[in-house]
């Protein structure tokens, strides 16, 4: 049973480049609250962190670098080849997600959470959980993913799935497993049957209405099953990228949201947009020509912001074309200003900037939260 009552939480774990994120990205678009307790870890250990001091006194400051932050990958060369070293930085982070996740989850309005994390089982977080989800994947996909996506060299990758446990493992210890060696459509279908089979059907996402001169304008949050719709709206509206498909866009589900703009149920507008971290990030921004782009910028990202709000993040971070990033009324009466990376204050923050951000695209920034987890004690 859970251990926070009105709630069910899955615990979804899974050894390295397996899908654990595509899966609780596709978990949150059913209606679930994802937490990336992986993520948390690496805060807790920021500069404006509580865990910040202890893994410096543990480790030396060897491991800070020029700008006072923990560099991350000389710790992960000592963990990742010394078991005793390993423990020594979890008995520091642990604790401190675990509260994180407490916070997170106390304070959430949905009822069914999803916490990803590594290291699930061998923690607190699995008997926390109503259920276990674990996915899978070949050894030869996990080192194609790591390669290919993270960009590690073959050696490393090796050594980071040959440092976890087996995947048998944790397979022994799923109520779901979710096979993730196929098409994003064929682990969707599975999501989807193992949450029905847990919880009814969810509701339509509510629909705000606009009234403008040319008709009416509804936002609503794009499904999957309109994905065919949304490529032939990105093709149509960017003719500097390839043709967009509806597999692309399949995919795009497992890692961000589409806002969508309609007028008299075709689209007219769209926002892509993706939460983690705690940090919502926003990078595609299409819209009609005969579109206002005022009312529609306003109400689109009012809409994103109201999720993004309910996902619990401090910060969002607009990736925008100079010229939209030139609607300045529009992003002044939003409270919208232009930042650069280095300037936000916050590690986390700075590091979606510094991840996300196209060429050439102007960022904007607002700060959402006051009131964040792990900040220093």
């Amino acid at each position: 049973m859970s251990a926070w009552p009105g709630k069910y939480v899955i615990g979804l774990t899974g050894n390295i480049a397996t899908g654990k994120s595509v899966v609780r990205k596709m978990l949150e678009h059913l209606g679930a609250y994802g937490i990336d307790a992986d993520a948390l870890a690496h805060r807790a250990i920021a500069k404006d962190a509580p865990g910040f001091n202890p893994v410096v006194e543990t480790f030396g400051k060897w491991i800070v670098d020029a700008e006072g932050h923990i560099d991350r990958a000389k710790l992960a060369r000592v963990v990742f080849t010394d078991a005793d070293a390993l423990a020594s930085l979890e008995a520091i982070v642990h604790p401190l997600v675990r509260e994180a996740v407490d916070v997170l989850v106390r304070r959430s309005p949905q009822q069914v959470i999803v916490i990803e994390a590594i290291k699930l089982l061998e923690g607190e977080l699995a008997k926390a959980s109503d259920t276990i989800w674990v996915t899978y994947a070949p050894f030869e996909q996990q080192l194609a993913r790591l390669t290919q996506k993270r960009k590690m060299s073959e050696a490393s990758a090796r050594q980071r799935i040959n440092a976890q446990p087996s995947q048998e493992s944790k397979l022994a210890a799923a109520s779901i497993v979710i096979r993730n060696e196929g098409s994003f459509e064929e682990t969707w279908r599975q999501v989807v049957t193992a949450w029905q089979a847990i919880f009814p059907s969810p509701e339509a996402e509510p629909v705000r209405q606009v009234e403008v001169a040319e008709g009416a304008l509804v936002v609503e949050k794009a499904r999957p099953s309109q994905a065919e719709e949304i490529a032939e709206f990105i093709t149509r509206m960017d003719l500097n990228r390839p043709p967009v498909t509806r597999d692309d866009i399949m995919a795009a589900f497992g890692e961000k949201a589409y806002m969508l703009l309609l007028r008299n149920e075709l689209i007219v507008g769209l926002v892509g947009w993706q939460v983690e971290n705690l940090v919502a990030r926003t990078a595609e921004v299409y819209l009609e020509p005969d579109i206002p782009a005022d009312k529609a910028l306003r109400i689109l990202m009012e809409e994103v912001e109201r999720a993004s709000r309910e996902l619990q993040c401090e910060a969002s971070l607009l990736f925008l074309p100079d010229k939209l990033a030139r609607q300045e009324s529009v992003w002044r009466k939003l409270h919208y200003e232009q930042r650069e990376p280095q300037k936000l204050g916050v590690r986390a923050w700075q590091e979606a900037a510094e991840e996300s951000r196209p060429d050439s695209a102007v960022l904007l920034f607002k700060q959402l939260r006051v009131d964040r987890v792990l900040r220093p004690v």
